[in-house]
Order: C-alpha cells, then sequence, then structure tokens
C-alpha cells in the first residue's frame, strides 16, 4: 500500500501525447497524479476538465498534471483531443502502475462485484516522495483540495 513519505513508485507508459513518459522525466516539478476509471465518462471528463480549466495555477505552483488509466493511447488522444487537455493522459492496459500505486480495487455496483480504478490522485514532490494521496475522490471540488496542498 502507497504510504506518505514513500519514494513514489516509477512509471514508464506511454501517453497521450504520443511519448514514453517516465517519473524521471518529471524530476525538480511536484506531480499531480490522477487515476480515474475510463476516457469519456461523465465524472472523469469532469475531473479531466476541472483540472485543465484550473491547469496555468498548478503549472504556478510549480506542479504538472498527469492522468492515468487502463484505456489505450488512442482512447487517451481522442478524450485530450476533444476536451483540450493539454497535460498527458497515461495508458497503463496493463495495470502495472495502477497495482502498484494501489488503485485497483474491488467495487460493488447494484450488488455485483468487480475490480476497477479507484479514483485518487496522488501529490509526488519534487524529489519524487509521496506528499499527499486522496482516495475515493469525489470530483466536485476536488481540484480546490489539490490546488490547496500544492
Amino acid at each position: 500500500m502507497l504510504k506518505i513519505g514513500q519514494k513514489a513508485p516509477d512509471f514508464k507508459l506511454p501517453s497521450s501525447g504520443g511519448k514514453i513518459l517516465n517519473l524521471r522525466d518529471f524530476a525538480g516539478k511536484k506531480i499531480v497524479l490522477y487515476f480515474y476509471p475510463k476516457d469519456n465518462t461523465s465524472g472523469c471528463t469532469k475531473e479531466a476538465c476541472s483540472f485543465e480549466s484550473n491547469l496555468k495555477v498548478i503549472k504556478k505552483k510549480g506542479a504538472v498534471v498527469i492522468g492515468v488509466s487502463a484505456d489505450s493511447v488512442d482512447s487517451h488522444m481522442k478524450f485530450a483531443q476533444k476536451y483540450e487537455l493539454n497535460f498527458p493522459l497515461l495508458s497503463d492496459e496493463k495495470k502495472e502502475i495502477i497495482k502498484s500505486y494501489g488503485v485497483w480495487k474491488e467495487k460493488s455496483m447494484y450488488g455485483r462485484k468487480y475490480f476497477g480504478i479507484e479514483r485518487t490522485t496522488v501529490v509526488i514532490d519534487e524529489k519524487g516522495i509521496v506528499r499527499q494521496i486522496f482516495n475515493k475522490v469525489k470530483v466536485d471540488g476536488h481540484t480546490d483540495e489539490v490546488l490547496a496542498i500544492l
């Protein structure tokens, strides 16, 4: 289980921008790494658009935003273009990073149990240390919570 104060697990994943990105690419910057269930769904779209509309403020605070889901790069590219998202969306189709960050959880809907991504945001400092973990994120007001701790 991921804990505040520990080194953030490294990642090396393809992005919506067509590049392979890893944690080291963002050394010296704070990272708002958010995990979300699925492109083009209502909650995930609202969350992504909220981060996008606050991107200038986030950047002024020395941070970058990175989204992660198990969707394909193609799905991410279409999602990013449709909503004009100017931050990378990482594709973790094998769920390796999703699992290493502890966000692959058993969920329940209408009495049916299944595994999926629990909406989670991890704030990582300039040295790669986990500084904040927001579990079971509620989309409304979440960007404000993140901005308050940057």
